[in-house]
């Protein structure tokens, strides 16, 4: 009899239980429709309210999903300190802190609040209130892009920020003041801004930290303090990234018989000044690690100056003593890479990378090999160094006589040819095959005009995985024909290099210098696509149209303004 009491008192309990468990109804028509918001306490645009708790009642069970990324509330609270729930058709929000003094607040819910039956989230669902007595109504609006096109078309996880002017932390140290996320194609709106004066900024929030990681996250900021004392819009962000941090050296040490010096960040120009240098003292560079060696001085030490300058412009200047000791530690092996399967029309372009310095190289054992007989042995004046402080990258410019009808070359390097300044050889044999390419079968020519009257340009001919073909630096005409390389499809880039270093540079916040400028050819048809097919044998003229630029770098509006969104249009006469 006992046992009949206890199941039947389980059994009960667990009807009660599925009773009262929120679960999607069996059967019926497909839920398509959002939940409607009933009411809302306190009501929407409701002023000189301070509450304590916040509740949203439905038509509809709903649920919540990722609260604390989703909500976003202006001007900023503490959202570690918020707890919401929710309960069959109502959302519960205890704030748990103070608010402001005659502020207006937004709860911006976005996609969080949704149906338990089919998840369809309510749209366009806010709360505005003040705890004043009266609701600010300024917006600011705009639209955000990347300088360098994303593979995931649709942008997700960008927002936008506005910092109180006097506010000591900005978007790499603190959530902003204003906030708001943008939509799919990278429009955003803050509204509800009391007038005042801010700094603004943009950036990828990928971690949902609510600020910007300088080291990992694309990020914008705008030159100038803004004024909002009315609607600001039409502003434009262009995302990028920066590493803004202090380039320094992290510590110097002995390693084995040679010296390493290791650096904060990765340094993009390394100058050494040194009377040995490049003839008993060389170095290499991996990553933010800088070895030295010496090929003569042991148990002792000389002085050197270091020069390092990093990406956003930052330069360390510094005076080192490097020591180099007697060591039984076993040295490096020397290894090797080469661009082996690279196309060729007249001469072998060959690139050989190494782990170390190079000191020397045995040409009795290099030779270039075209059939099973025939060879052909390569000059000590085609071998060259593009860097003529770096030993760890050497170049050949093999040139073939016309009367060879092979297509395919094998560049053979045997064990022992390399020698690097540590003593050691490669160890294996290294093999790296080049193909001729058919005149027949290339593009004749694709001549660019960019009508712009910025000087100098960076003009880039990319393939569609990215990689850069072909390069050129334009410091006195906004013209150039690319010839000779293989029809297919292409990008087209141009940068407009402000400070003349053959490179793009990104912003600097500190110094308040925006990034270089960059443009895309866009397909007139279809302005997503960035794809120019060249066909073989054609003259392809193409003209780049960017937005209005001005004639030096130093012109107020470069230092001030966001850059202007990325538009170029193209038109091709193919003859």
């Amino acid at each position: 009899m006992k046992l009949l009491i206890r199941i039947l008192s389980i059994s009960i309990i667990i009807l009660l239980y599925a009773c009262a468990k929120q679960s999607t109804p069996m059967g019926g028509d497909k839920d398509e429709n959002p939940p409607m918001i009933q009411s809302m306490k306190p009501a929407n645009e409701s002023i000189n309210v301070k509450p304590e708790t916040i509740e949203l009642e439905f038509n509809e069970y709903i649920k919540i999903e990722n609260a604390n990324k989703q909500i976003i509330v202006t001007p900023r609270i503490n959202k570690d300190e918020m707890t919401v729930t929710a309960l069959k058709n109502r959302v519960v929000i205890k704030l748990n802190q103070e608010l402001e003094d005659s502020t207006t607040y937004v709860f911006n819910f976005q996609k969080s609040i949704k149906d338990i039956t089919e998840s369809n989230p309510a749209e366009n669902l806010k709360l505005v209130f003040s705890t004043g007595n009266e609701i600010d109504s300024l917006k600011f609006s705009g639209k955000v892009s990347y300088t360098f096109p994303q593979k995931d078309k649709f942008m997700k996880d960008v927002l936008v920020g506005l910092y109180q002017k006097n506010d000591t932390t900005d978007v790499l140290s603190a959530s902003p003041y204003y906030l708001a996320a943008t939509d799919s194609a990278g429009n955003f709106e803050i509204t509800n801004i009391k007038a005042g004066e801010y700094r603004a900024y943009a950036w990828h929030d990928s971690n949902n930290s609510l600020k910007a990681e300088e080291k990992s996250e694309a990020y914008a900021f705008y030159g100038d303090t803004i004024t909002i004392d009315k609607d600001i819009k039409d502003i434009n962000f262009i995302l990028s990234k920066a590493d803004i941090s202090e380039l320094k050296i992290n510590r110097t040490s002995t390693v084995g018989e040679n010296f390493d010096v290791v650096t904060s960040k990765y340094p993009t120009v390394i100058t050494v000044e040194q009377e040995d240098l490049n003839t008993k003292l060389f170095y290499r560079q991996n990553e933010k690690n800088i070895r030295f060696y010496h090929t003569e001085l042991r148990n002792d030490s000389i002085q050197a100056k270091l020069t390092l300058r990093d990406s956003v412009g930052f330069k360390l200047d510094t005076l080192l003593y490097l020591s180099f000791e007697e060591s039984d530690r076993k040295k490096e092996k020397l290894e090797t890479t080469v661009n082996s399967g690279s196309n060729f029309l007249k001469n072998i372009k060959a690139e050989y990378s190494f782990n170390k310095p190079i000191a020397d190289i045995n040409l009795d054992s290099l030779y270039v090999k075209y059939d099973s007989a025939s060879i052909l042995r390569i000059e000590r004046d085609w071998i060259y160094l593009k860097d003529s402080s770096n030993y760890t990258q050497v170049f050949m410019d093999i040139p073939l006589v016309d009367t060879l009808t092979n297509t395919t070359f094998t560049i053979f390097a045997a064990d022992s040819t390399f020698r690097d300044v540590e003593g050691m050889y490669n160890e294996k044999k290294v093999e790296a095959t080049y193909k001729k390419l058919n005149p027949e079968t290339l593009v004749t020519s694709l001549d660019v005009t960019i009508e712009t009257d910025f000087r100098p340009l960076v003009l880039q001919l990319l393939d569609k995985s990215g990689k850069i073909v072909k390069e050129v630096f334009l410091e006195n005409t906004n013209k150039h024909s690319f010839v000779d390389f293989e029809a297919g499809t292409y990008h087209l880039r141009v940068i407009l290099d402000e400070n003349g270093n053959k490179r793009w540079d990104p912003s600097n916040m500190f110094q308040n210098r925006q990034a270089e400028r960059v443009y895309y050819y866009k397909n007139p048809a279809d302005i997503t696509s960035m794809d120019i097919t060249i066909k073989a044998g054609w003259v392809n003229e193409i003209t780049v149209i960017t937005s209005p630029t001005k004639e030096k770098a130093d012109d107020e509006n470069v230092e001030t303004e966001i850059t202007e969104e990325i538009e170029t249009e193209i038109e091709v006469d193919d003859n």
